[in-house]
């Protein structure tokens, strides 16, 4: 593993992360056609996302594309401290900041929120939408970030993360912090690697036919 300290967001870390394939898109890397003739073949937006990678690959540069910043992103970015300031009063640790991990290749890597002690990490998400609120504070329900949170334990090698949401609204209820410990699943790692490893032969293939004479 490569660890690149920068600040998420900064010049360095938009850097560090041309031609990777990052955790944040894991899922999009699996997704595969569920029907019609080409049935089992990549999605359409894995696709792109693939020839992206490939273009950055050759260039060793972001496309520009990468570099818009949403509201969201902004938002995440100005509540984090605190959400961490919070976490580590509640569990009583020590989050360390980070910047972004990679596989030894460079081929694939995860933005990391921080990191606890020897066998933690932590990621931390400021959801607005009721769609992505509901699951995780009515059922603690996380799945919809499954395939990002166990790529930021197969890339660290860590045994478990604490993924937290920071909901400031719920502050005048006492909820405005929910944590839930995710653990490592070795299987379910096994399964997205293998997944990941074909969705880079994509990567490739795209390299080569860019590169062809």
């Amino acid at each position: 593993m490569i660890v690149i300290e920068c600040e998420q967001g900064s010049t360095e870390w938009h850097e560090a992360r041309a031609g990777v394939i990052t955790a944040s898109n894991f899922e999009e890397c699996r997704k595969r056609l569920k029907s019609g003739a080409n049935k089992g073949d990549f999605s359409q937006k894995a696709k792109e996302y693939a020839f992206r990678i490939a273009i950055e690959r050759i260039s060793g540069k972001l496309l520009s594309e990468d570099k818009f910043d949403t509201f969201e992103m902004r938002r995440g970015r100005e509540l984090e401290e605190d959400a961490r300031l919070l976490h580590e009063e509640k569990r009583g640790v020590l989050v360390e900041q980070t910047g972004i991990a990679l596989t030894d290749d460079r081929r694939f890597g995860a933005s990391l929120d921080g990191l606890i002690g020897k066998d933690g990490s932590s990621e931390y998400k400021c959801f607005i939408g009721p769609s992505s609120l509901m699951p995780i504070l009515l059922e603690n329900d996380v799945s919809k970030s499954t395939d990002q949170v166990q790529g930021q334990l197969w890339i660290t090698g860590k045994k478990w993360s604490d993924f937290v949401l920071y909901c400031p609204a719920l502050k005048a209820i006492n909820k405005e912090l929910t944590i839930i410990r995710v653990d490592r699943d070795d299987n379910y790692i096994e399964a997205l690697e293998s997944d990941l490893l074909k969705f880079d032969k994509l990567v490739i293939q795209y390299q080569n036919k860019l590169t062809e004479k």
